[in-house]
Order: structure tokens, then sequence, then C-alpha cells
């Protein structure tokens, strides 16, 4: 069984940073693609950022140089480093990944979400 634990979450000032985990627990065969998305009350779910098998990494326009996206093979984990954050980045922020669980076998997980609050 693979899931999802997102971490790092929490109440930060504006102009502050945070840094999001997400691990992928369980057989894991190949990262195809991990990444972030947003939702705060009221709005849409977006894409904040994205990183696929290749290294190649998108942007939301509102986060683009404020946010990097990374991650570490090996640990089957992908980290969002949030700086300069603004209250307009509060949000749930959810864990997305495209897994290779089996030779030939990809699947999509998402995590529970875990809360961004920016506020003074």
């Amino acid at each position: 069984q693979v899931q999802l634990v997102e971490s790092g979450g929490g109440l930060v000032q504006p102009g502050g940073s945070l840094r999001l985990s997400c691990a992928a627990s369980g057989i894991v065969f190949s990262l195809n693609a991990m990444g972030w998305y947003r939702q705060a009350p009221g709005k849409q779910r977006e894409l904040v950022a994205a990183i696929i098998s290749g290294g190649n990494t998108n942007y939301a326009d509102s986060v683009k140089g404020r946010f990097t996206i990374s991650r570490d093979n090996a640990k089957n984990t992908v980290y969002l480093r949030m700086n300069s954050l603004k209250p307009e980045d509060t949000a749930i922020y959810y864990c997305n990944a495209i897994l290779g669980v089996r030779v030939g076998v990809l699947e999509e997980y998402w995590g529970q979400g875990t809360q961004v609050t920016v506020s003074s």
C-alpha cells in the first residue's frame, strides 16, 4: 500500500518561510511526477508546483520566484520551500504524485493535506 504523508504546515507571519515535505510510503519503484496543489476556502484547487521524472519543474505564476520544489528520489520525498509568504498563500496544501508501483504500472495518489496559514 502506498500513502502520501505531508508535514511542515503551520502558522507563519507574512514574509516568513515554511518547508513542506511529502513522503511516499510503501513500495515505490519510480517517481513519475510529484507536486503540490492548494485550495483556499471558497476557491478552486490550483496547481502550485510540480516536478516530473526528468527533473523539469513548473510553478504557478503567483509563486514564481518565492517557492521552490525539489525531490529526493532515495527518500521518495518531495519538498516545497516557501519564502516571502503572503496572506493569499493561506490554504490547505495537498501533495500529489504519479508513482510507478510496479513495472509498467502507474498510479495517482493524494495526500490528506496540510494547513498553511499566513497571518499577522
